[in-house]
């Protein structure tokens, strides 16, 4: 390889001025996902190091601190002059926005964050930052302190001659106020899909936060092949080997990793552009799908699973029980979409297309009972998706889901704008009292549920339609029937929340519930409408002042301030029910005051698993999960 990396490839886009003003506006947030957004920022420019083919093993270290500390074996980043800016290539990339190797061609054939923000917005939001870079036997190393450097960039020999970039920076409290602190598992689950999607690149990481240091090694040369096996571990494969397809195309790189498994009715198809997840899905995912629907139906065809008159396959059919993983790596990639995490790229769905139907045609053809398997279980799920077409026929007359009716239990609001309206979905009809005199009418509609819905993960289609329940959830909201195309359009309201009491048989519900969302419409998830009502579990009355606590450590932290001998009482609300419809107001749904939790899935392959293992049929894996993880976690835990 033999392309060059200097300064003048480096091209400065504009000013820094405002990211210490407007931080949401470069990281998203100034919550914990903004401040985990600083470590990928970091990180993703050392993957495109390893993208360019300069870098082999990345180091993340968590330090006892509170700083993180990211070391690759690159190129190190340009130390020389920049032509425009006059300032070292170092200086330059940390203090410029948007100035850096991706954009001018050159330095990087393929990079890494979509919408990355530089480490330029990293070095702005952080209280320090220490660069080092190693670079023509020379180790450089200059500080910075709020964005700005302290003095100039200093080096001194390094006889070794190796050659690498290493940053250190600490968040600053005064841009994440809510707290600097890493979650282990949040970065270590980005880390795990960054070793998968770069096959044969190491990723150390490292917890110093404990007495006892945590390390964990992502190392995977088998790449997307050992991430779905990785999510099917759990499961019965239909075929044991994974079928891999690797190719590349007017610079476009592909790589597709498949395997269907017996037990399992829905498929998990993740799709990846330049190692950015892409959960609004986009060209390469259209190219997959289109491409697995015409190259099973015309071998069931040649193999005479289909005779001649028998309609075709439908998409949704083939690809019951698939897990997939398609990662392309486009030279200029064009995003669209809310969240900008859909690929637009039009040429990319023919690239896929016709280079995944090459390969899969041939492997199937070799390997005639891989085929067959596939081909019976989709037969199975065309015959079953016929049961509750016919299901959903026989209840025509009556079904919410046919008729343009809303289910009489439902309080509506007023509003027909859905961006500004509201559901809460509660448990029974006390509650539902409470929610429908406590709300406010304008904008929030109440759809009480009785009982327990049907656990969506072990039943078929043909039940699902005849449910009470399950069929006033999906006319109330304006969900479509299972398996169609997702249309946020039709949808009745964009924030779904789920209101259940604060014990065993809350959290079950809940679970359900989630359940469903994931299963049936898991866009609803993806596209962030789901969210969790967080309702008080005591209210402490102290004279005339009363206080509302929402965990039992907030309740004795309330009462340790109060005087010694000071009187007060404590209710504990076992249900919604039990609240006055203006405490629930107060406390739960007015916009004001409540506290909500928005349901997010940023580990979707993880998420998979976990809805297989506790809600699906098999009962062993569900046991070994309790018993490793249930005397470590307590109910806030199971909430989330």
């Amino acid at each position: 390889m033999t392309s060059s990396y200097s300064a003048d490839q480096i091209q400065v886009l504009e000013g820094i001025e405002h990211v210490r003003k407007r931080p949401g506006m470069y990281i998203g947030s100034t919550g914990p996902r903004g401040l985990h957004h600083l470590v990928y920022e970091v990180v993703d420019n050392s993957i495109d190091e390893a993208l360019a083919g300069y870098c082999t093993h990345v180091e993340i270290d968590l330090n006892a601190d509170g700083s993180v500390t990211v070391t690759d074996n690159g190129r190190g980043i340009p130390t020389d002059v920049h032509p425009r800016t006059g300032k070292s290539a170092l200086e330059t990339v940390m203090t410029v926005l948007g100035a850096g190797g991706k954009f001018g061609g050159g330095g990087y054939k393929v990079s890494g964050g979509l919408h990355g923000v530089g480490v330029s917005v990293v070095n702005a939001l952080s209280e320090w930052v220490k660069a080092t870079i190693w670079r023509e036997k020379k180790v450089f190393t200059q500080r910075y302190e709020q964005g700005k450097p302290v003095g100039d960039i200093a080096n001194k020999p390094h006889k070794e001659g190796n050659t690498g970039t290493q940053i250190q920076f600490k968040p600053d409290i005064q841009i994440f106020t809510t707290g600097i602190e890493f979650d282990y598992a949040t970065v270590a689950g980005r880390l795990r899909e960054l070793a998968f999607l770069n096959a044969g690149v190491r990723i150390t990481f490292t917890d110093h936060r404990q007495s006892e240091p945590r390390e964990e090694i992502y190392f995977y040369e088998g790449g997307i092949r050992e991430y779905v096996s990785y999510m099917n571990r759990d499961k019965d494969a239909l075929h044991e080997e994974i079928i891999f397809i690797q190719g590349e195309r007017n610079n476009v790189q592909v790589e597709v990793a498949l395997q269907w498994c017996s037990d399992a009715y829905n498929d998990n198809v993740l799709g990846f552009a330049n190692n950015i997840r892409t959960i609004d899905g986009g060209t390469h995912l259209e190219g997959l799908k289109a491409v697995l629907t015409r190259t099973m139906n015309a071998i069931a065809r040649k193999r005479n699973k289909l005779k001649d008159g028998d309609p075709n396959l439908a998409g949704e059919n083939i690809r019951e029980g698939l897990t997939a993983v398609i990662s392309v790596k486009v030279p200029d990639p064009e995003f669209e979409g809310q969240t900008k995490t859909k690929l637009g790229n039009t040429e990319v769905r023919g690239i896929v297309d016709s280079l995944v139907g090459e390969v899969l045609t041939e492997y199937l053809e070799f390997r005639p009972a891989v085929a067959d398997a596939v081909l019976e279980k989709a037969i199975q799920a065309f015959n079953a998706a016929e049961a509750a077409r016919r299901a959903r026929e026989l209840v025509r007359r009556k079904s919410v889901l046919e008729s343009s009716t809303l289910p009489g239990k439902l309080a509506d609001c007023s509003s027909r704008d859905p961006s500004e309206s509201e559901i809460f979905i509660v448990e029974g009809d006390s509650a539902g009292g409470s929610a429908k005199q406590g709300r406010d009418r304008r904008f929030q509609a109440i759809l009480p549920l009785r009982g327990k819905i049907l656990n969506i993960e072990k039943t078929d289609d043909a039940k699902i339609y005849k449910n009470n329940e399950i069929q006033a959830l999906i006319t109330a909201l304006g969900l479509g029937i299972k398996g169609e195309e997702f249309d946020s359009s039709q949808l009745r309201y964009h924030r779904i929340v789920i209101m259940t009491d604060a014990d065993v048989d809350g959290a079950h519900i809940r679970t359900l519930l989630l359940t469903f969302f994931y299963r049936y419409q898991r866009s609803l998830v993806d596209q962030g409408f789901i969210y969790i009502a967080c309702p008080p579990l005591y209210k402490l009355e102290r004279g005339r002042s009363h206080y509302y606590c929402y965990s039992d450590r907030e309740l004795q932290e309330r009462i340790r301030e109060f005087p010694d001998n000071a009187n007060y009482t404590i209710q504990r609300f076992k249900g919604l029910g039990e609240m006055m419809p203006t405490q629930l107001w107060e406390t739960t749904m007015n916009p004001e005051t409540r506290a909500l939790k928005q349901v997010e899935i940023e580990d979707a392959a993880e998420a998979d698993r976990i809805f297989t293992i506790l809600m699906g049929d098999r009962v062993a894996p569900r046991r070994e999960f309790i018993e490793t993880y249930g005397p470590k976690l307590n109910l806030t835990d199971l909430d989330i």
